[in-house]
């Protein structure tokens, strides 16, 4: 009787630990990995990607644990970097460059367990899903500014690579300032890299001795912001308030919030209702938004700006809204009408005002 109860107790006692060791198992922090293709400390895009895996952290303590890999190039490495992630356990990645899509959408087909969320792309598939942000509202507002600032009329946009998101945005900026000033030309200057201060600098410079006296970026540097501080002209920041770099300089800049979308997508995967879906808002979603207006500004100039907006949050106004024509003066959209997201999504061509060629 005696033996039978210690055999009894010792059962008891395995199952308790067994049960603790499930307890201590069903705790593990899930594991989320981001890649960028920049550095965390380029106060631009990657910056404020790292922003918002740092407001995870901060909401899920204890219970999410997230790894991050910078200055990852867009190719074969973007591949290896993303499988080493799913490899070691990472149940949710997000990949945030557009030169990353293919790389995504390969690696999530060899790991169907792990959920994939690439930025800026249009691949998705069962557990890969696709977010953007629509930072075109965020241009066409600061190009109202712009266009009442300026005095030479002449505008400058530094772009990165001719993907529809950045001919988007220098066209955005384009329809905002002539929408206010209808002389105001936008000069754009290719630097072909995401983040290249020394290119970002040179491109400014050029377009600074060419009678450019506001410069807008769509690279993520601060070396633009710097420049024009140096020569007296305005600069608007990318991704983030750039500001502590060109006080004197900086108009304001196109903010890039992640937090809320990171917050919301790491809450269903652990409430086990995550699915493939297709993000893309804007200032409505608190995505993008402008930043503080230099002190500077003209109290009436920042208002035309905040109430553009607000008309274009609460959908009164689309910075796409017919008559716009092409460089070459053929109409592209009617009069009255608003170009179809899927029209956005491949734009390659540029606006009347753009002054500049699309690279082959």
């Amino acid at each position: 009787m005696m033996m039978m109860t210690r055999r009894a107790g010792l059962a008891a006692v395995l199952a308790l630990g067994l049960g603790a060791a499930g307890s201590a198992l069903a705790a593990e922090p899930l594991k989320v990995g981001f890649v960028y293709v920049g550095p965390i400390g380029d106060y631009g895009y990657s910056h404020q990607h790292n922003e918002g895996r740092l407001a995870v952290e901060k909401r899920f303590v204890g219970k999410v644990k997230t790894t991050y890999v910078e200055n990852v190039p867009e190719g074969a490495d973007a591949e290896r970097v993303i499988r080493q992630l799913a490899q070691t356990g990472h149940a949710l990645i997000f990949t945030t460059s557009f030169g990353f899509m293919n790389p995504t959408a390969k690696v999530a087909r060899q790991f169907p367990k792990v959920k994939f969320e690439h930025a800026t792309g249009y691949l998705r598939g069962p557990n890969l899903a696709t977010y953007m942000a629509r930072f075109y509202e965020g241009r066409y507002a600061s190009g109202v500014a712009a266009g009442r600032l300026t005095k030479s009329n002449k505008l400058g946009y530094i772009a990165s690579f001719p993907i529809p998101e950045v001919v988007r945005g220098a066209n955005a900026f384009t329809l905002g300032a002539r929408s206010v000033n209808p002389k105001a030309e936008v000069r754009v200057v290719w630097v072909n890299s995401w983040y290249d201060p020394g290119k970002e600098r040179e491109a400014a410079e050029a377009l600074i001795a060419q009678g450019v006296d506001v410069i807008a970026q769509h690279t993520d540097s601060a070396a633009p912001v710097q420049a024009a501080d140096e020569k007296g002209v305005w600069a608007i920041g990318q991704a983030s308030d750039m500001s502590r770099f060109g006080p004197r300089s900086h108009l304001t800049a196109i903010v890039d919030d992640w937090s809320g979308y990171y917050i919301a997508r790491v809450q269903a995967v652990l409430d086990g209702a995550w699915t493939s879906t297709d993000t893309w808002r804007g200032f409505d979603a608190g995505m993008v938004r402008l930043a503080p207006f230099n002190p500077a500004v003209p109290a009436a100039v920042k208002a035309e700006a905040l109430k553009v907006e607000d008309e274009i949050k609460s959908h009164k106004l689309h910075p796409f809204t017919g008559p716009i024509k092409d460089q070459s003066g053929k109409e592209r959209v009617a009069p009255g009408k608003v170009m179809a997201d899927a029209d956005l999504l491949r734009m390659n061509w540029f606006v009347q005002g753009v002054i500049g060629d699309m690279p082959k």
